[in-house]
């Protein structure tokens, strides 16, 4: 599969930043922004791993509809997963890293 969620895979910075460890993945990126504020479509050539800390978001996936996140929630996208992303109406705050 090109991307699957994990609900409830961490709470809060400490754990996402534990477990981006754990995996070996690069160092954590952290990002938000505010209500509905849109991604264009693109992927990327890793594997991106992403949880969503506060508020929500959803990925739109060219195949495979819509994934929505909330805090907590984990999504492993594959290399060359195309994405696009909608914040939700209370904002975001996300951290990332590539394995």
């Amino acid at each position: 599969m090109a991307a699957s969620k994990t609900p409830g895979a961490v709470r809060g910075r400490h754990g996402a930043t534990a477990a981006f460890a754990a995996e070996g993945c690069s160092p954590p990126r952290p990002w938000g922004n505010g209500p509905g504020d849109p991604y264009g479509f693109h992927s990327h050539e890793y594997h991106k791993v992403l949880f969503c800390l506060e508020g929500s978001i959803t990925f739109h996936l060219r195949e495979g509809g819509d994934v929505d996140l909330q805090a907590g929630d984990r999504l492993d996208l594959e290399p060359g997963t195309e994405h696009a992303a909608t914040v939700g109406p209370m904002g975001c705050s996300c951290v990332e890293a590539s394995r």
